[in-house]
């Protein structure tokens, strides 16, 4: 595809109750250091920050599993869409690095970020799998605002629009004279999917009737290939 699906950039889900509050609140503390320390800089924040988005979706998905194993019941597919949402969010920090190389110090962020936030999550999905998806969604909010910044930056010319790397040409099917906007376009459609997922999922887990979902842009199922 050559253009990103249409997306509802207003979407907000307004807390309700303590366990709300609680995923609003952190995300909100995680968005003030995020600024803090990138500032301007989205092609980094993107790249630290994807290596952390990618670690929900693999402990939904493994804690989901486990629980439907030990309950011997269907996971009404909640596996395979939060597997494709982890590898989705390793190739938004794949394409990323064609774009701009992290620091030294951001790496070591890195290091120790994945390990408190894995821990951290794992410990949530336990508690509570409904707030942790609900704090997911939250996430996801704030990178669909984070990617419109990201795009206002290469429209004012701010930030170089650059030719769009060939593995995001290739994951999105993006044509030949696609270029850096265009990948933060399906990028940022991407994240208002598993915004409504999450947020959807924390809807289910509390007994209420899930949101309408965002359109999912197209992308390859396999990149396996040893050719590439």
């Amino acid at each position: 595809m050559s253009h990103a699906p249409e997306i509802d950039l207003s979407i907000h889900h307004p807390p309700h109750g303590a366990s709300d509050r609680f995923a609003l609140g952190v995300t909100r503390l995680l968005r003030f250091f995020a600024d803090t320390f990138f500032a301007k800089r989205y092609g980094h924040r993107a790249i630290v920050l994807e290596t952390a988005a990618a670690v929900p979706g693999m402990v939904g998905a493994t804690l989901t599993h486990l629980r439907c194993l030990r309950q011997m019941k269907s996971d009404r597919g909640w596996i395979r869409i939060l597997m494709e949402e982890a590898e989705n969010e390793r190739m938004h920090l794949m394409t990323f690095l064609e774009v701009c190389k992290p620091t030294l110090f951001e790496r070591l962020i890195v290091l120790i970020v994945q390990w408190f936030f894995y821990l951290g999550f794992f410990a949530l999905y336990l508690i509570s799998p409904k707030t942790a998806h609900r704090l997911v969604g939250y996430f996801e909010e704030e990178a669909v605002i984070s990617y419109t910044h990201y795009l206002a930056e290469i429209d004012a010319g701010r930030s170089a629009n650059v030719p769009a790397p060939e593995i995001a040409r290739r994951y999105w099917g993006l044509p030949d004279s696609a270029t850096l906007r265009d990948v933060v376009l399906v990028v940022r459609a991407d994240e208002a999917h598993h915004r409504d997922v999450n947020h959807a999922f924390a809807a289910d887990l509390e007994g209420k009737t899930p949101g309408a979902v965002s359109p999912y842009p197209w992308h390859a199922a396999e990149l396996d290939d040893p050719a590439r």
